[in-house]
Parts: C-alpha cells; sequence; structure tokens
C-alpha cells in the first residue's frame, strides 16, 4: 500500500507539473480550461492525503484502544486523555492555522484572504486529528479533511497563478474533495460545500467543485475500496403510519440538535474565557471523561462508524441505542468545547442514528401499526440531528440516499430531516458553524441569511401601466407637458409593437427652447431600447441593464410585445427605500 501510495502521488506530481508548464506557455490553456483541470488535480492529491489520513488514523486506533493490551481499564480512560492534550498542544504552539473549525477556515479563505490557506495547516490538521481520533475521543475526520482539501487547493491555486478571482473559489474546491473522499459521497461533499461554504448556488464554481469531489473519491476507492461506509439493510417502508414514526424522530432531532448548539456554544465561551494555563488542561480532562465512559460504552469511542453499522443490523436493544446517543452528546460536545481536535460531522451522523433507531425500537413495541425493523428508523436518523445542527437540510437528505442508494426512502428522510431542520431553527437562531465564527471573531455569511432575505423582482419597483408611454406621433411641446405633468424626467416612445425607444425630459426642453414645438417626438430618438425586463428578473439584474438607459420596458415573457409598465433607477431606490437627494 505505501508503496502504491507513493508510485500514485509521484505520477499526480509529475501530471500538475506538466499542466504548471502549460499554464506558463501563455495561450495554450485558457484559464476556466487551466482551472478545470486544476480541480481534476486538487480533488488527486486531496484523495491521497485523506487516505493517508484514513490509514493513519486506524493505525492508531488499532495501536491504542483496540490493541490486545487496551482491555485494561486504566488505558482506556488514559489513551484518549493523552491524545487530547498531545492534539491541542500541537495545535496551540506548532500548528495554530490548524485550530479551529475547518468549515469556518475555509469559509474566511473564501471570503477574507482571496482563498489563502496556509499549507502549514494540513499536515497540522493531519497530525493533531489523527491522534486525537485515533487515541479515541469521540471526533470525527471530515472537518479536518475538508481544511485539508482546502489547504492543498491554496497551494496548488498559488503554484498555477491563478487570478485573485479564481484563487477566492480554490478553497471550496478542496474542501468538497476533502470532505468526499473523507466521507466516500461525492454528491453529499458538492452539497454540504454549496450550503455550508460558499453559502450559495453558484453555477460559476459547481462544476468544478463536482470534478474535485469526484477525482477524489476516485482515488478514495482505488485505494480503500468501493465499499460504502455503512452495509446498509434493504429499506421497505411497512406502512403509512410509519411516517409518523419518522416525524417523531425529525421532531426529537430538532429540539436535541438546538440544544447541543448552544449548550456547546455556552461551554465553548467559558473554555475560551480562562486562563490559558487552565486551557491546556481541558483536553486532558475531557479525555480522561471520555475514556471513563468508553470502559462501560466503548461504542462512542472515535469516529463511531462501527457502532453505526451495528445499530443498522439490529444489535442494541432500544434503551441501549439511546443511551449510546446521549453519551455521545455529552463526550462530543464537551471535547468540541475544550478545543479536541477534530469534526462534528460523525458525532452528528452517530447521535441521530442512536437515536432514530432508540424511538424505532420503542415504535416496535408500543406501536399499534405495524413498523419497520429498527435499522430502518437507524437509516432515517442518521441526517436529523445533522439537518438541525448544520442546517444543511439538502445534504442531509441526499447524504442517507447517498448511503442506501434506495428511493423508498426519500419520503421518510425528507419528512424527518425538514421537521428536525425547522424545529432547530425555530428554538436556535444561529447554526453551530455561526457560532464558533462569531467567538473567533469572524462574520461569515451563511445560506440561512440568504433564504431569509427577501428577493426583490422588477415587479416590486416598476411603475405599472402605461402612463409613462408617450406615443411617437406626439409633438415636442405635447409630449413635454405630459411628462412635467407626470413628473417625469424620462419617457418610453412606442415606436411600433414590442419595440420602445426613450426620450429625456432634458432633451425635449433644448428642442422646444430650439423652436421645434411641432416636431414629432421620434425625431429626437437615436437608437432603439435594446433591452427590456421582465417581471420576476430580480432587481440586481435589471440594475446592470439600467447602466445603458434610464428607463426600460416591463414586458410579459407569454407575449414580449405586451407592456406591463417600466423601470427607472428611482423606481428601484424606492423599492430599496432608498430616499432621494
Amino acid at each position: 500500500m505505501k508503496e502504491k501510495l507513493i508510485q500514485f502521488g509521484k505520477k499526480a506530481f509529475g501530471l500538475a507539473k506538466n499542466l504548471w508548464d502549460l499554464s506558463r506557455r501563455g495561450p495554450v490553456m485558457s484559464e476556466t480550461q487551466r482551472f478545470l483541470l486544476l480541480s481534476i488535480v486538487i480533488g488527486i492529491f486531496a484523495g491521497l492525503v485523506v487516505v493517508c489520513f484514513h490509514i493513519s488514523i486506524e493505525f492508531l486506533s488499532w495501536s491504542t484502544i483496540h490493541s490486545p493490551g487496551s482491555h485494561s481499564w486504566l488505558l482506556t480512560v488514559l489513551w484518549p486523555a493523552l491524545g487530547g492534550g498531545v492534539a491541542y498542544l500541537l495545535v496551540m504552539t506548532v500548528f495554530p492555522a490548524a485550530r479551529g473549525s475547518g468549515v469556518n477556515n475555509t469559509k474566511a479563505a473564501l471570503y477574507v484572504s482571496d482563498g489563502y490557506v496556509p499549507f502549514y495547516s494540513v499536515p497540522g490538521k493531519f497530525i493533531a486529528s489523527t491522534i486525537s481520533i485515533g487515541s479515541g475521543n469521540p471526533m470525527g475526520p471530515e472537518d479536518p479533511a475538508l481544511q485539508m482539501g482546502a489547504g492543498v487547493a491554496s497551494l496548488l491555486g498559488r503554484l498555477f497563478h491563478l487570478t485573485r478571482e479564481n484563487m477566492r473559489l480554490i478553497a471550496p474546491i478542496g474542501a468538497a474533495a476533502g470532505i468526499g473522499a473523507a466521507f466516500n459521497a461525492p454528491i453529499t461533499a458538492v452539497l454540504f460545500v454549496m450550503e455550508e461554504v460558499v453559502s450559495s448556488w453558484n453555477a460559476g464554481v459547481l462544476g468544478s467543485i463536482v470534478l474535485s469531489a469526484v477525482s477524489a473519491v476516485v482515488v478514495s476507492r482505488w485505494y480503500l475500496g468501493d465499499d460504502p461506509l455503512f452495509r446498509v439493510p434493504r429499506f421497505e417502508l411497512t406502512h403509512p403510519s410509519e411516517l409518523i414514526v419518522y416525524a417523531a424522530i425529525g421532531v426529537v432531532g430538532g429540539v436535541l440538535s438546538a440544544y447541543f448548539a448552544r449548550w456547546a456554544g455556552r461551554l465553548r465561551r467559558r473554555a475560551i474565557d480562562l486562563p490559558m494555563r487552565t486551557r491546556f488542561a481541558l483536553p486532558i480532562y475531557a479525555g480522561m471523561i471520555v475514556g471513563a465512559v468508553g470502559v462501560w460504552m466503548p461504542e462512542i469511542l472515535g469516529a463511531g462508524y462501527g457502532a453505526i453499522d451495528s445499530a443498522l443490523h439490529d444489535r442494541f436493544p432500544w434503551h441501549i441505542l439511546i443511551l449510546l446517543g446521549l453519551l455521545k452528546m455529552i463526550t462530543a460536545s464537551m471535547c468540541f468545547s475544550v478545543g479536541t481536535p477534530g469534526g462534528m460531522f460523525a458525532p452528528a451522523l452517530f447521535i441521530g442514528a442512536m437515536l432514530g433507531g432508540g424511538l424505532g425500537a420503542l415504535a416496535q413495541l408500543y406501536s399499534p401499526f405495524p413498523t419497520s425493523t429498527a435499522g430502518a428508523y437507524v437509516l432515517v436518523g442518521i441526517g436529523t440531528f445533522f439537518a438541525g445542527l448544520f442546517r444543511a437540510p439538502m445534504t442531509s437528505i441526499f447524504m442517507v440516499f447517498e448511503v442506501s442508494a434506495s428511493y423508498v426512502i426519500i419520503l421518510p428522510v425528507m419528512i424527518a430531516n425538514t421537521i428536525s431542520y425547522l424545529i432547530s431553527r425555530r428554538l436556535q437562531r444561529e447554526s453551530l458553524f455561526h457560532i464558533i465564527g462569531q467567538q473567533d471573531g469572524l462574520d461569515l455569511p451563511s445560506v440561512e441569511e440568504q433564504r431569509e432575505a427577501p428577493i426583490l423582482c422588477v415587479e416590486d419597483a416598476m411603475a405599472s401601466g402605461s402612463s409613462w408611454v408617450l406615443q411617437p406621433d406626439m409633438t415636442v411641446a405635447k409630449a413635454l407637458a405630459q411628462m412635467e405633468g407626470g413628473g417625469m424626467q424620462q419617457a418610453l416612445v412606442a415606436l411600433r409593437p414590442g419595440v420602445w425607444g426613450w426620450v429625456e425630459r432634458g432633451k425635449l426642453e433644448t428642442r422646444l427652447a430650439e423652436g421645434a414645438e411641432g416636431e414629432r417626438i421620434d425625431q429626437s430618438i437615436g437608437e432603439p431600447v435594446s433591452e427590456h425586463l421582465h417581471p420576476d428578473l430580480s432587481l440586481d439584474a435589471a440594475l446592470r441593464l439600467l447602466s445603458s438607459c434610464p428607463i426600460l420596458p416591463v414586458s410579459s415573457r407569454a407575449n414580449p410585445k405586451e407592456l406591463l409598465g417600466s423601470l427607472t433607477l428611482d423606481d428601484v431606490h424606492q423599492a430599496y427605500g432608498i430616499a432621494k437627494r
């Protein structure tokens, strides 16, 4: 495996070098072509890094908490404490760029630092998170993998001398590659990056994000195999009444994810306010608590994907499932709050899976209606806590679909995850990433802000009707009188059906002063208006068109010759509440 990785890495490096040499030869490759090819190279390198990251965590895990000598309760308690303390010491002293959330660090690269991610954050995240997760701390590898991918992409972008505009978009491309390779799910990676990192559906970068995620997953599957993250049993919707149980899972997931975000944020705030000497000890204390719980419930140690797989195959009774979910909530929030390196992606999946399975198993015992096996409720529950905690409903729905490859599951997942998201939003306004960003002094945009922001369209600002339209055979004097009576500075002129020109009041006043009061106004018009608007067009797009003409016609999409109204810059100002000076 080691020789195979080294050989593939050399080939990938040679490919990147050749592309770089080609890009410096001038017109051989356009900027767009270089950007797309670079996205594939980013995916390859990010995939290699994540493969090594995965192998390192597994190796350390089997050397510590899963080794034959780890059955001693003392070692089980000490390993997470030692790993958490060493990992925290590394990020605080040796690798400061590896601190904090990989999602927020990547968003900061996009919105603050023009795509720059210090490359030494990659080995920092790699080493610290390997030690932390491999020694049993209940964190996940996806968030670190996301930042490592962004760091690889930023370095390659600088080597390729990308423009500032493309450099700003390079970090999300690497982030998609990192999380895709870590989770072995390219669709989930693309949606998560678009919802949480880019915070908008940017068509210009979507293609590159898809290319990087797919190439990274291909590399990951080449080395780690094609097996999915979980061995999902066949899913069947036994009876429509089951949807009530899935809705209940969504309610519980939404309530608990909201209080988890609030509680974890408060604990983290208190930990940040403590003296530095005390803060260095907190990951050790948290690791000892994790180890003590792990002596009793070893399933909560590490990322916990093996326990989720067991739950999917009905290997735990309902009370154990609920207990595991609650214990993971406590230990993960505690480690996250004190700064133990690792991500919250895997804990969120674990908590949702266990709580969903526990509630489903309870429904099996007491529901008067037919129910499925507990594994079905585990599968649906996987995304509920995730949707409420990270406020990424689309990602959570397609994540479960991608893992299960079952169309039947879509309806239960949509019901549970949507309910969880809505309840969490109601109880806790800010997502976990937003809370972290504020505590770290960052004001980063979120897709939730864009969902709630009102989008003004042309129909919200335009002057309806034809009161601002003059006939072409009107004289200058008559047209000027109509414009003065209506307080118009410019007006449209209907030249012929579907074709309009425009005339300014000042120009008519000039023609009147020159003695041309009987002149037809169509003789005062130069070129006809080349652009026209539709009522559903956004005001942002309309403003770009108004730069070429101070007044534009608004026509129907069903009949472009039908004039619905007109739009001026003053109309836009009034719609936005900008007072006229």
